[in-house]
């Protein structure tokens, strides 16, 4: 989509999935791969894509504001006339088209949810208004309810395609995943994992991206501090939360003291 020929309706995304699961990830690598490049023949930075998170409640003023912020170019040094809303649209324009920019990602999307239904609707016509005044693509990200905020616009929802992030399976792709991961980290030795024990991963994680990241680092934290040097299925038989394993003697603590 970032190489899509500029026209009136540009190609976009709606990616959405379970919290942890991997969306801000996608995105962050995808803002480094086309970071902002300077051009010395014209003295302009050229930033192909602009990666912004919604703010916390739809409001067109803040989201400006955060839109200049990113693009180094505060709103700090402006009047208060100046900030009001008509004026930051017209800068914002004006200032994204110098950049030669070609897509908009937008993350938590689903944040729009926390304003009323007409907020919403601005905000929506905002990111529409974006896409068409600038000819760039928009990709929206968040969780499953941000399928609903996006379709609070008829004409905005149309034009966003819309692509699931599962929840990982019990598969090939699962276990490849798992070993790639473990590879990575600074053990000595291999772990040769049975399948039983792949699958007690998936339980213990739910198959959500972020949470399996943090048991295989706290399994290789524990390898390495007991000389195992491997994880191995026993480890994983055993493994609970940090937060558990402090839970009964913090209770113990707070009984002795009642």
């Amino acid at each position: 989509m970032i190489e899509a020929p500029r026209q009136t309706r540009m190609p976009g995304l709606l990616v959405h999935g379970a919290s942890g699961i991997g969306k801000t990830m996608i995105a962050r690598n995808l803002s480094r791969k086309y970071a902002p490049e300077y051009d010395p023949a014209s003295g302009i930075t050229r930033t192909p894509l602009l990666l912004l998170q919604a703010p916390p409640a739809p409001d067109e003023r803040r989201f400006y504001l955060h839109i200049l912020a990113a693009v180094g170019a505060p709103a700090t040094a402006l009047s208060a006339r100046a900030q009001n809303v008509a004026s930051l649209e017209v800068r914002v324009i004006a200032l994204l088209r110098d950049l030669g920019l070609r897509m908009i990602m937008i993350d938590e999307v689903h944040n729009l949810l926390a304003g009323t239904h007409r907020e919403q609707r601005r905000f929506l016509n905002v990111l529409r208004y974006l896409s068409n005044e600038l000819e760039v693509s928009l990709v929206c990200l968040g969780v499953s309810e941000a399928v609903d905020a996006i379709r609070g616009d008829i004409q905005l929802a149309r034009r966003l395609d819309e692509h699931h992030l599962p929840n990982w399976r019990d598969d090939a792709e699962f276990s490849d995943m798992i070993q790639t991961l473990i590879a990575a980290m600074p053990l000595e030795k291999k772990s040769n994992l049975k399948v039983k024990s792949l699958k007690q991963v998936l339980a213990l994680t739910g198959g959500v991206t972020s949470r399996i990241f943090a048991l295989v680092k706290d399994l290789s934290i524990d390898a390495i501090i007991t000389g195992e040097e491997c994880i191995t299925d026993d480890a994983i038989a055993k493994w609970t939360p940090v937060w558990s394993r402090h839970a009964n003697p913090h209770r113990r603590l707070q009984k002795s003291r009642v």
